[in-house]
Order: C-alpha cells, then sequence, then structure tokens
C-alpha cells in the first residue's frame, strides 16, 4: 500500500492517499476518506462519513464524528473535540448530521471545541480552548469561550497601520489601491471642526452613504467586497479595526479619529471588527446599491481576483 498503518492502528477505509502516516491506536472506521500526505497521530478517531483533505495534520485525542469536512492543510491541535448533535440524548441517532467544515489552511488549537455546523475559513486560526458557537470568518484570530475575533492573519503577522498622517501625506498601504486620507481639521478653543469636499478631498464622487453603529464589540461588519463600488471609511465617533484583503496581501488598520479616512477601492474584500462602545462608522460610496455587485464568499473572491491577475 503507498499509505503507512501502524501495527497498531485499525484502518478500515480503503480511501486513503499515498504518503499518509496513521500512528498507533488510531481507528479510522469504513467509508472515511483521507488524502494524500497526512499525518494521523496516536489515539484519533475518525468515523465513516468524514472527508479529510491532503497534507492536514491531527494531533493525539482528536475524533473525528460524522459531518466533519476538513479541508487541504488543516491543523487540528491535540485534543480538539468536534461534535455533531446540538441536542444529544442516549440511543437517539440524528438522520442525517450538520456539516462541520474547516477550510484550507485553517488550524485549530488544543482543546478547543467546535459546535455543529460551524464553518471555520480558510487560513483562521482558532486560539487553545476557544470554544466555537458560530462561523469564523477566513483569516480571523479567535480566542475565548464563546470565541470573538481577537485579529487577523495579515501575511504571517497581525498588524495595525497608525492613523496618525502627516497634512501632506496620503500613504499607499501594502494592499493594492487602499489608501489612508488625512481630512482637513480646525480646532480652536470652541472646539474642532473636520470637514471634505467631495470634488477635492474624496477619491471619487460619492453617491450614498451609510452609517454603522450600535454594534456589540464581538460581532464583524462587511466581510465582501464590491465589483465596481468604492468606498470611504470615517470613524466619525469611537474607534474600529478594518482589515483590507487583495487576495494576495492583508493589511489591518485602526480607524478612531473623524478626520482620517480609508479609501477601498473595488475588488478589496473589507471587514470591519472591534468596535468600541457607542462608536459609529460613517461610510461614502461611489454607486447606489446594488445586490449583484457585492461579492460576497472569499473563495469566488479569492477566485476573480486571481484571474484578473494571469
Amino acid at each position: 500500500m503507498s499509505f503507512y498503518c501502524h501495527p497498531n492502528a485499525l484502518c478500515e477505509s480503503d480511501t486513503i492517499g499515498s504518503g499518509t502516516k496513521i500512528w498507533a491506536f488510531v481507528h479510522v472506521l469504513p467509508g472515511a476518506v483521507i488524502g494524500e500526505d497526512c499525518n494521523i497521530c496516536d489515539g484519533v478517531f475518525v468515523e465513516g462519513s468524514v472527508v479529510i483533505g491532503n497534507r492536514v495534520t491531527i494531533k493525539s485525542g482528536v475524533q473525528l464524528w460524522d459531518g466533519v469536512r476538513l479541508s487541504d492543510d488543516v491543523f487540528i491541535g491535540p485534543n480538539a473535540t468536534f461534535t455533531n448533535d446540538r441536542f444529544p440524548r442516549a440511543g437517539q441517532h440524528l438522520d442525517t448530521y450538520p456539516e462541520t467544515v474547516v477550510e484550507a489552511g485553517a488550524s485549530i488549537g488544543a482543546n478547543s471545541t467546535l459546535l455543529p455546523g460551524v464553518r471555520i475559513g480558510s487560513g483562521a486560526m482558532v486560539g487553545a480552548g476557544a470554544v466555537i458557537t458560530r462561523s469564523v470568518p477566513p483569516n480571523a484570530i479567535v480566542v475565548g469561550n464563546p470565541a470573538r475575533i481577537v485579529g487577523y492573519v495579515t501575511d504571517g503577522k497581525t498588524q495595525t497601520r497608525p492613523t496618525v498622517v502627516s497634512r501632506d501625506e496620503t500613504p499607499h498601504s501594502s494592499v493594492a489601491g487602499v489608501k489612508l486620507h488625512k481630512m482637513p481639521r480646525y480646532q480652536d478653543l470652541r472646539g474642532a471642526l473636520s470637514v471634505g469636499e467631495f470634488s477635492k478631498d474624496l477619491p471619487f464622487e460619492p453617491k450614498r452613504y451609510f452609517l454603522v453603529f450600535d454594534v456589540p464589540s464581538q460581532e464583524t461588519r462587511g466581510e465582501h467586497a464590491h465589483r465596481i463600488c468604492h468606498q470611504f471609511l470615517i470613524c466619525v465617533k469611537g474607534s474600529v479595526r478594518v482589515l483590507a484583503d487583495d487576495g494576495t496581501r492583508r493589511e489591518e488598520f485602526t480607524l478612531d479619529s473623524p478626520s482620517v479616512g480609508l479609501h477601498l477601492p473595488p475588488m478589496i474584500w473589507g471587514t470591519q471588527y472591534q468596535y468600541s462602545p457607542g462608536a459609529v462608522l460613517l461610510v461614502f460610496a461611489s454607486e447606489g446599491y446594488d445586490s449583484d455587485e457585492y461579492i460576497r464568499h472569499y473563495d469566488e473572491f479569492l477566485t476573480l481576483t486571481a484571474a484578473v491577475k494571469a
């Protein structure tokens, strides 16, 4: 056979990819699918309808129940717990089990727990001991019980771009077309005023605006890209963190001043999170609302940006 199975392992599936290593005291039931070059460590249990992609690492003490799908290059830490029934009873079984998906390149930390039916986005990082009660966006870093987003993976580390820029500076970020803008600000004993002329101070002529407010700190907004629409974001009260992603590079910004704006051009995946209490985000848009103009699935976004760059 083209895969390795330890003498003390029980592998009853006939669908195991080449180069995969299955170590001692692993039990793989009939029907399970395991891809190539995987590493299944001691004491793992794999139920019959589980599908595991290529180059997946599963550390000791993990049980993968029916309904679990692991995509390529996933890492599952020791004793991570998957579940497939929200209301289990002895002797009672569901006709079908909810699908729990861990997308490509995501990592699940040791001793974390995943409730049934959640989706862990590609490249996401689940911290050790986290309890996942709902789906995690691509590239998000989540910790705690219940798990909350504390950052995003940005080219190997999480960066925060300072919002303090000089009067004459409009610096580009590492993400294509994304730029911070310093807006005119005037201050005296009576207070402060920030002003902007659409044709002069914004990189486009807005056709609409919207305000985002009363957002609980654990919630995320955005999580989409636009095909043709430009956006200009100003946090007029409090602070909010913004992730910009062009499909190749990601960078994170903290908006915490009403005199600093962030330009997100079309085909940039934008996510806003960690709204401070009472934060208000003002967004100008270059186009009227059109639901067909949105790209709401990250995999589709990556496919479209790759096609443009090809």
